[in-house]
């Protein structure tokens, strides 16, 4: 076992999970976890655990962000939709001028 790796690596994982803590904007903490994940895989291929390093890799540095940022994009459209002149019922004149 490379010792010096294992710690550089959970070093890396810790700061970036602090990172991911104290960011507000979603795209940003997407972007911390999958570098998040990335380091967990280094750290689980190290310590030798080769499938766990893979699952690592396949679902918490692609899908999870992946999955994070369509999320955002869908409620940020909504939320922008619904904010239109007229999207909402109690923003449309009726034509009695009240």
């Amino acid at each position: 076992m490379n010792t010096p790796l294992v710690a550089v690596a959970i070093g890396f994982v810790t700061v970036c999970a602090t990172i991911a803590v104290l960011t507000r904007e979603p795209v940003r903490q997407a972007v911390v976890l999958a570098a998040m994940g990335l380091g967990l895989s280094v750290l689980f291929a190290v310590l030798q655990a080769p499938d766990v390093a893979l699952s690592q890799l396949a679902v918490g540095t692609a899908l999870t962000p992946l999955l994070i940022l369509l999320t955002v994009r869908k409620v940020s459209r909504r939320s922008t939709a619904g904010s239109r002149p007229g999207a909402g019922g109690a923003d449309r004149d009726d034509g009695t001028g009240r």
